[in-house]
């Protein structure tokens, strides 16, 4: 079953930052998950959420644009805040507090920058390590940016093979796209976007697809399984959900404790 560190080893770093990646590649993850979005001068970077205020020093640095779209925001904007410390004084995962997070990577946080995804599939490259690009929704006003196309010709530029790259998204039309270009490239379709809603599997045209595993019954997943289909479940963090996923021979698990699930294998 495949080790996915969800957007990094987030509950150590800063999450979409590549101290993340680091921690999540140490932790024994085989691979990580990260989100593609685009800023207002069409550079790719890597970040979850629409607004920058919940990861990043924003409020401080630009206090009067704070809660604007990261699609207002130039590259170099972004490039100046810092992507790190917020971590530190959150604790979201409680992690630092149970002494899981060390001295030096608690120092590392504060030198953290939010990662172009250049500089992403640069490193994963390097570390000859797997990555899974979730390609965001975007804004109405940026509805015919070419998202798919640049990011295929960012993977093209920096030489990442194919084999250590996957492609996912709720918007499945880019994922056509995406096959139609590069057939041989990894591409998940990702269901269960919103949590109070049913899945829907659409008419299954995928040959993976990731599901929100809070929506989804082990019976189903059985069904499901014994069709073929390739399933990897987000976000599971509790060991007995893990243990119980490992059982049903789920293909991968997206987690932010990749050492959690580390331990199990």
């Amino acid at each position: 079953m495949l080790n996915i560190a969800h957007r990094g080893a987030r509950s150590l770093a800063p999450e979409n930052t590549l101290l993340a990646a680091h921690l999540g590649l140490a932790a024994g993850a085989h691979l990580w998950e990260t989100d593609v979005a685009v800023t207002r001068d069409e550079a790719l970077v890597l970040m979850h959420d629409d607004r920058l205020t919940r990861t990043t020093d924003v409020a401080r640095r630009f206090p009067l644009r704070a809660h604007q779209s990261i699609t207002t925001f130039t590259l170099q904007e972004i490039r100046c805040l810092d992507a790190g410390s917020w971590f530190l004084e959150d604790d979201p995962f409680g992690q630092i507090a149970t002494g899981a997070v060390s001295a030096e990577s608690q120092r590392a946080c504060q030198a953290q920058k939010v990662p172009t995804l250049e500089e992403a599939l640069v490193w994963t490259r390097d570390h000859h390590w797997g990555i899974n690009l979730e390609l965001k929704r975007l804004p109405r006003r940026l509805a015919h940016f070419p998202v798919v196309a640049r990011v295929l010709a960012t993977i093209q530029r920096v030489g990442l093979n194919l084999d250590q790259v996957a492609i996912s998204s709720f918007n499945h039309a880019w994922l056509h796209q995406a096959r139609g270009v590069k057939p041989t490239l990894r591409i998940q379709a990702l269901i269960g976007e919103n949590a109070d809603r049913p899945l829907d599997w659409g008419p299954l045209t995928f040959d993976t697809y990731n599901v929100r595993h809070t929506l989804v019954s082990d019976e189903e997943l059985r069904q499901r399984k014994q069709a073929g289909i390739v399933i990897n479940l987000f976000t599971v963090n509790d060991e007995t959900d893990m243990r119980r996923y490992q059982g049903l021979g789920i293909d991968g698990l997206f987690t932010d404790f990749p050492q959690r699930l580390n331990a199990l294998a």
